[in-house]
């Protein structure tokens, strides 16, 4: 259903009011349409972690998520293998957790199974559309304040 938007107040409020809940509708049917190896709190974990180790509260924090419940999350991953606890160099009484080389190929190849859902996801959108999406995209990342990253 297409919504006439005619001021910056009503655009403003369209989105504001949307945004969100359609992104993580469309977030949960990719992820469930693709492989079940990661879950969408595992990934996203592990793509933060891809940035660099964090300690458990910074995780907390940027996935916004209790303590125990990363640490829960942490321990099942290192568990399996995909990511790892290791002192901090400036400070051993501090735990940092990083992505293993493991952990990178899963996200990685989890977001390859993404992509390609996404891709048929917009094979029937008319190029207007396609366009719009591609525009969404842009802005939404200089919301973020980081880089669109192009992988293949």
């Amino acid at each position: 259903m297409l919504r006439r938007v005619t001021t910056r107040t009503d655009a403003t409020d369209l989105v504001a009011g949307t945004l969100l809940h359609r992104a993580s509708r469309f977030t949960r049917l990719v992820m469930r349409s693709g492989t079940r190896d990661l879950t969408r709190t595992e990934a996203g974990l592990l793509g933060t972690l891809c940035d660099g180790p964090r300690r458990v509260t910074e995780l907390a924090e940027t996935e916004a998520l209790a303590q125990p419940t990363v640490t829960q999350l942490v321990d099942k991953l290192v568990r399996r293998g995909l990511a790892a606890r290791e002192k901090s160099p400036d400070d051993g009484r501090v735990v940092m957790v990083s992505v293993t080389t493991e952990g990178a190929a899963q996200l990685a190849a989890v977001r390859a199974v993404n992509r390609d859902i996404v891709r048929e996801l917009l094979a029937d959108l008319d190029d207007e559309d396609l366009q719009a999406l591609a525009r969404a995209t842009d802005v939404l990342g200089r919301l973020l304040g980081t880089p669109q990253q192009v992988s293949a």
